[in-house]
């Protein structure tokens, strides 16, 4: 399945939200195991915030691997591979870590708490 990252996020994938919006489209289809394609045409400006609720996620319920072979990108500017990579490689450590997610966990608990 292809989905147009511009239609849910417009030029700039910086939002938590419209990352959550395109993981939610995806989401489903992965955990059947249909392959679908993120076409980036016209998305200019990333965040890393987008890709973590959009695609580091994914990785809560799938195993890289899995992710590999289903997922693919199109379209995206080095600079948002980049930013992409460096998203999938925490989110990697963070879901297949137990103690490294409490250790996150607890300090992000404490920084929230602090605010």
């Amino acid at each position: 399945m292809l989905y147009k990252v511009r239609d849910t996020t417009g030029e700039y994938a910086i939002d938590g939200s419209d990352g959550l919006k395109l993981y939610n489209e995806i989401h489903y289809d992965l955990l059947k195991g249909n392959s679908v394609e993120l076409d980036f045409d016209g998305v200019q400006v990333f965040a890393s915030i987008f890709f973590n609720f959009a695609i580091g996620q994914l990785l809560r319920d799938l195993t890289p691997d899995t992710l590999n072979v289903l997922l693919s990108f199109k379209n995206l500017s080095s600079n948002g591979k980049e930013i992409l990579d460096e998203v999938i490689k925490n989110a990697k450590l963070y879901y297949s870590d137990f103690s490294y997610r409490n250790a996150v966990d607890a300090v992000m608990e404490e920084y929230a708490s602090s605010c």
